[in-house]
């Protein structure tokens, strides 16, 4: 636990615990017994519900096997017809034998497909991800994305020169209506 807890518990909850409890067995009145209950019991609630807290919202850790999958462009950060054109030409995938397929597309139809190969380096607790393009490469892979984390999920920020920042996120490419 933190500071704050400690002090509490070594100068507040220690010494109150320990008047109510000889208040308790030598008044035999179990008003004091009850209030000593009540405290613990408020204590390990907040503590349960403290852990429960920093589970839920802590952020997501990753592995090299979180980063396989499709990914399209995540049209929720920049809304409107760019977005939507970039959701319609670029996609690609990570496929478990570490092999990286950048797909130029006009809607449904692929155009060119960019090969490449993917390694990960744990810098932190989290894996980071890096990216080797066969050449000639694409303006989008010229560089290694940076990786946001959320509690449950992540997405990757490529710096395309073209375009600035480009938002892909987990997901199968689905016509837009």
């Amino acid at each position: 636990m933190g500071f704050g807890f400690n002090l509490f518990f070594l100068f507040l909850l220690l010494p109150l615990s320990g008047i109510l409890l000889v208040i308790w067995l030598i008044s035999k009145r179990s008003i004091f017994g009850k209030a000593l209950g009540l405290i613990w019991i408020g204590v390990a609630a907040m503590g349960l519900l403290s852990v429960t807290i920093q589970w839920l919202f802590a952020q997501k850790v990753l592995s090299k096997n979180d980063y396989y999958g499709t990914y399209v462009i995540d049209r929720d950060y920049f809304k409107g017809r760019q977005a939507d054109w970039q959701y319609n030409s670029f996609r690609f995938e990570i496929r478990n034998n570490d092999s990286i397929y950048f797909y130029v597309a006009d809607k449904d139809k692929i155009i060119n497909t960019v090969k490449g190969t993917i390694q990960t380096v744990k810098p932190y607790e989290s894996h980071r991800l890096m990216i080797n393009m066969e050449q000639p490469g694409h303006h989008i892979l010229a560089t290694d994305p940076t990786t946001y984390r959320n509690a449950w999920n992540f997405f990757l920020v490529f710096n395309s020169k073209k375009f600035k920042n480009m938002y892909f996120k987990k997901g199968k490419w689905k016509k837009l209506e």
